[in-house]
């Protein structure tokens, strides 16, 4: 039985569909050129994603000036993703405006992988799709149930991907926006022997530098 997660890989066009959200009916092509987030989330009115929908409705302007979209993906029906809403609206002051989408039938979820043909329910998944203006699968997170997304490190991946875009250059480990990246290494052997130390032909910022 593959696990979710396992059915697309980075690289992958994301598969385009059309289904009802709470903003009215959403095809997915319709987000080609600009970013877009896609995340499922188990169920309506559960702890951990009302604390996910809270801090994403919180930084969702964030999202917009980096230009990408965020939607969501639920199997709960369209109503009670309203009921949700109002409750979170009326309790937390904040209103969730980019679409969650209905996948009663979990036609969708499995299409991305994020339940296996097997399963009746997406209770154990908790998936984000980073697809890129050319519909292109950048990046993937699948977490459990109860382990809740951390919104910056959803940002730093988005900051990243856009910035080795822009670049041409590689992030390193914990890389956040305004620091340096990695070139990529030399393919080339007079530049390995050239260079200055043992590290410099592989292990170089973004100017050059070793």
């Amino acid at each position: 039985m593959p696990p979710p997660c396992a059915g697309l890989r980075i690289g992958d066009i994301a598969p385009d569909f059309e289904a009802r959200s709470t903003i009215g009916p959403v095809r997915l092509s319709a987000y080609r050129k600009r970013w877009l987030v896609l995340f499922s989330h188990p169920a309506d009115f559960t702890p951990v994603c009302t604390t996910e929908f809270v801090a994403l409705a919180r930084e969702a302007e964030a999202f917009e000036d980096r230009d990408c979209a965020l939607m969501a993906l639920s199997v709960d029906s369209l109503f009670s993703h309203f009921a949700w809403l109002r409750m979170i609206r009326d309790r937390f002051g904040v209103e969730v405006r980019f679409p969650i989408v209905e996948d009663p039938t979990l036609v969708i979820g499995r299409a991305f992988g994020m339940v296996s043909p097997q399963d009746n329910d997406s209770a154990t998944v908790r998936t984000t799709f980073f697809i890129d203006p050319q519909g292109v699968i950048r990046a993937m997170t699948c977490y459990p149930a109860n382990l809740g997304r951390s919104v910056p490190e959803m940002l730093r991946i988005l900051d990243g991907l856009q910035a080795i875009d822009e670049r041409h250059a590689l992030a390193p480990a914990n890389w956040q926006p305004g620091e340096p990246m990695l070139a990529a290494p030399s393919h080339n052997l007079d530049e390995v022997y050239a260079a200055k130390d043992i590290t410099g032909w592989f292990l170089r910022d973004n100017e050059g530098k070793a």
